[in-house]
């Protein structure tokens, strides 16, 4: 029979709270965490500790950042007030992850859609940071159709898109972003034109295409599917050099002929974590799966205990700077979170090539491994916070800010505690189990490692329905085999 999952889940909370410095006063307070979680979020009951107590640590983070304002239900990235964030304390550079994240809560109040109302209306600083914003609504809907709410976003969502092309469009045709503004500091490639922001704009320009044809409006769907189609042309064009897709480095308005790669000075010529990006968003066929070679190489971005966000060949990884936020090899759970999203998608679209569910299996586990902090005495506890070193395992945002001279509007005491920048439920639920929706239905297409004798998930949006896979039959008691029920 299926096991008790609230008292799964009540004990998990007890650990967390038990361990937990209530630093920064949330909505939801450490003593109500249970009773907001258990009718919330899907349950989870798998043979892997270290994936199960992450995942359910994730959910209890995640809840601080649930934030009541006037203009409707947040979330927040850090707990602390930071001296760059809009109104509220709102930052939408990880707005994607929020909500690709956020989309499996059970959700009778609406609240995310209140949180991307909130950024589609414009109420924070919704342009800032480079984000994804007609592509995460499109994942929200699979698993929660709102035509209507589909319907109310969609010019806004074509307003937004037009707007950043006015400010990033750069003259070879593709789009121009400064690293910071990518949510990426102090990068080796620099600022450029980049695989992220044009992922990004292709993603949201065949979101609105689909969305637009939904709603009848098909001259508008024609329009973004044509861009879509362009930006893609380009982009193989110009960012893929054969075997990577890597950043052109040059000035906002710089030109340089468009009809191929130009030469790239070889201290800013790198790989970069970020090149897995368009698989985040199903862009590459099958003819580039080979990149994914880099991500096991330990010359490429295979660290001990994480991804490093730049290739370790490199004469200029890990190179030295005084910012606490560097994207030169840091492992950031942001970039780890967008590769395995990519990753999973390229498994189920094109196969074992070039890497194996054995190998994304492995990386997950190593990123939910890392969610952890030594303290001075010793003991371990759950923790997530900003980069971290990728072979040692401790957190370099944390340790500069501990040891020097805090400015004011750098956030306060411990500013990365909680951090909330990433996902890692989605990927357990949609990556590794393979959950996903369709019109509100669920469909599952597991890549389990070949030893996992079972998995169950329950209180699934949008109706509480149940996955369970068991492989005799015995273990829950339902029979062999894939079960979806309610």
């Amino acid at each position: 029979m299926i096991p008790d999952l609230n008292a799964k889940l009540r004990s998990y909370v007890d650990s967390f709270n038990a361990e937990d410095m209530e630093l920064n006063p949330s909505m939801i307070p450490n003593g109500e965490a249970y009773e907001f979680l258990a009718s919330r979020i899907p349950l989870l009951d798998c043979p892997d500790e270290t994936i199960e107590k992450t995942y359910y640590y994730r959910w209890w983070t995640l809840r601080k950042h649930w934030k009541a304002t006037p203009d409707g239900h947040i979330l927040t990235e850090f707990s602390p007030e930071v001296g760059w964030a809009g109104a509220h304390n709102s930052i939408n550079a990880a707005a994607g992850h929020h909500i690709r994240e956020a989309r499996w809560m059970r959700d009778p109040g609406r609240w995310l859609e209140e949180y991307i109302a909130f950024w589609l209306d414009r109420k924070g600083n919704s342009l800032t940071y480079s984000m994804w914003y007609a592509s995460s609504l499109e994942d929200y809907l699979r698993l929660n159709p709102d035509p209507a709410f589909e319907a109310e976003c969609l010019d806004k969502l074509v307003s937004l898109w037009e707007d950043r092309e006015k400010m990033n469009l750069h003259p070879c045709g593709l789009f121009w972003s400064q690293d910071g503004y990518d949510a990426m500091e102090e990068s080796i490639s620099g600022s450029g034109i980049r695989p992220t922001m044009n992922s990004y704009m292709i993603a949201d320009a065949e979101a609105i295409s689909r969305m637009a044809a939904r709603q009848g409006r098909f001259g508008l769907s024609e329009k973004f599917a044509g861009r879509a189609a362009e930006l893609r042309e380009k982009m193989d064009l110009l960012l893929w050099d054969g075997d990577f897709y890597k950043v052109i480095p040059c000035g906002r308005n710089e030109e340089f002929p468009a009809e191929k790669r130009p030469p790239v000075p070889a201290d800013h010529d790198v790989r970069e974590e970020l090149g897995y990006i368009p698989w985040a968003f199903g862009i590459p066929g099958p003819e580039k799966s080979a990149a994914f070679r880099h991500l096991t190489d330990e010359e490429g971005f295979a660290a001990p205990r994480g991804i490093t966000t730049a290739e370790r060949r490199h004469p200029r990884f890990m190179y030295k700077h005084p910012h606490e936020c560097l994207w030169n090899g840091p492992a950031w759970p942001y970039a780890t979170s967008q590769t395995l999203t990519g990753l999973a998608k390229h498994l189920r679209s094109h196969g074992e090539v070039s890497v194996t569910k054995e190998d994304y299996f492995r990386l997950l586990k190593q990123y939910a491994a890392s969610h952890r902090l030594t303290l001075e005495d010793g003991r371990e506890i759950m923790w997530i916070d900003e980069d971290m070193d990728p072979f040692t395992g401790e957190w370099i945002a944390r340790n500069q800010l501990l040891g020097g001279k805090r400015d004011p509007g750098q956030g306060g005491f411990e500013r990365g505690k909680d951090y909330n920048h990433s996902t890692f439920c989605d990927l357990v639920l949609s990556g590794l189990l393979g959950i996903e929706g369709r019109d509100g239905q669920l469909t599952v297409d597991p890549l389990i490692p070949d030893d996992w004798d079972r998995f169950c998930v329950t209180n699934l949006p949008p109706r509480g329905q149940t996955v369970v896979f068991d492989r005799t039959g015995e273990y829950y008691g339902l029979g062999p085999g894939l079960h979806i029920l309610g």
